[in-house]
């Protein structure tokens, strides 16, 4: 099944962001490759593909896991939080309609 992980960020998290980017986006790659995951990226804090020094307010993946369990589980080992970047990490139950 799909989970959503929608995050907020804490104020000014760009500089945090930054730094554990590379190890983020390997995480993310990993689902990629496995097939599992269906969208990722950043909310921008601007109406904006590139936010520049505003940053981002937050995140959305929304990939396939065995379990709600599992899910949290790998949301919560991701380096932006272990960064700081994230305030508030919520993971649901996702179910893809469309297309």
């Amino acid at each position: 099944m799909y989970y959503a992980i929608l995050t907020e960020d804490v104020e000014n998290s760009l500089a945090l962001r930054q730094r554990a980017r590379p190890a983020h986006l390997a995480r993310l790659q990993t689902l990629a490759d496995a097939g599992r995951l269906l969208v990722a990226g950043p909310h921008p804090a601007l109406d904006t593909e590139e936010p520049g020094e505003a940053g981002f307010t937050g995140s959305l993946v929304i990939a396939e896991f065995d379990s709600l369990e599992d899910a949290t589980a790998w949301a919560d080992a991701d380096p932006y939080v272990d960064a700081g970047v994230y305030r508030r990490v919520v993971v649901k139950p996702y179910k893809k309609v469309l297309p």
